[in-house]
């Protein structure tokens, strides 16, 4: 398997959906094993970069070009800490959407995508996918995700940006081209944000000591203080503001009041949902209602006590189970 460096697509007159006139923006992306027949695109999460993505190129898409792609807003991809113009508080998933598109038809030359894959915000953009270009879709895997963000999701966000954005440090728009960073904002963010990350179970069995902290304390220093560091203010904001009115239903023109189970029954690709069941803002009972408005779909709950984090495979037992699901998904075909 051929690994990849980053690679950057730019599309000089890019239309965003809610924002006036045109922008130059680009793509960050990587083509991994670009020789192999079959091709998978992997999106990024919240919060995520191209490096560091779950791939499962070492197992399930060991056979398959993966390409993955950064989401608007998350630094790699234009975000605010990399472009003037970019409109930080309307970013909407079919931004990411249209542009994925012309990257992987227009510069990439393909014509179908076997299998995508996404979690958290990734899962979400997929499924804008299935619905937007159904055409190209084959298989989508969706994990620890939702199809419209909860009341309760969004709620939960409203925490850590309330956090932020009244920290003292932070001042909105201080982040292209300048050197200044709300360490105290963002340190605020991540201790607003640490509790949701994993579950009650992962916290009272002590299971940061598996990622080698000694206490509580340590875990915290790293996960909910530093962590965040490498981090522009203003692209964590903008990626809560996508993530906050996420819902596929919009896409049918509606209106509010569409029903969400009739843009599910529109999904042609087939789906395989893993939630984690211990998932405390993707709750897998939500994943599961949603399953059954998804005509061709496979549903597997992640049973681990990791919480969201499950999905992001930081934990070896989660990863190698979402990997055999994903094999045994796929063989069916």
């Amino acid at each position: 398997m051929l690994e990849s460096t980053v690679q950057h697509y730019q599309i000089s007159d890019f239309a965003f959906k809610d924002w006036p006139g045109l922008a130059s923006v680009q793509l960050a992306y990587r083509d991994i094993n670009p020789t192999a027949e079959k091709t998978a695109l992997v999106l990024t999460c919240f919060r995520g970069r191209l490096q560091s993505t779950l791939t499962f190129t070492h197992g399930a898409l060991k056979d398959y070009r993966v390409i993955v792609v950064a989401l608007f807003g998350n630094g790699e991809s234009s975000s605010p800490s990399n472009l003037t113009d970019f409109p930080r508080s309307s970013i909407d998933y079919q931004d990411c959407v249209r542009a994925q598109h012309q990257l992987l038809t227009c510069h990439l030359n393909l014509q179908a995508i076997d299998v995508l894959v996404g979690f958290s915000m990734g899962g979400q953009c997929s499924y804008y996918w299935t619905l937007m270009y159904p055409e190209l879709v084959r298989n989508a895997v969706i994990i620890c995700s939702s199809a419209r963000t909860s009341r309760h999701n969004y709620q939960f966000l409203e925490g850590p940006k309330a956090a932020l954005e009244y920290s003292a440090d932070y001042r909105k728009g201080d982040g292209c081209g300048s050197s200044s960073k709300a360490l105290g904002g963002l340190r605020a963010f991540g201790k607003a944000y640490s509790a949701w990350l994993t579950s009650p179970e992962w916290f009272e069995q002590e299971m940061f000591k598996s990622l080698g902290y000694e206490t509580l304390s340590d875990w915290d220093h790293d996960a909910a203080g530093t962590n965040y560091y490498n981090w522009n203010a203003d692209d964590l904001l903008s990626m809560i503001g996508m993530w906050q009115k996420g819902d596929v239903a919009s896409l049918l023109g509606l209106g509010e009041d569409v029903s969400l189970q009739e843009a599910l029954s529109r999904i042609k690709a087939r789906v395989l949902l893993m939630p984690c069941q211990t998932d405390q803002y993707f709750r897998w009972e939500a994943s599961e209602k949603e399953s059954r408005c998804i005509p061709r779909v496979t549903f597997k709950v992640i049973p681990s006590a990791w919480g969201h984090l499950a999905g992001l495979g930081v934990n070896a037992v989660d990863r190698d189970w979402m990997d055999q699901a994903i094999v045994e998904f796929l063989k069916d075909q």
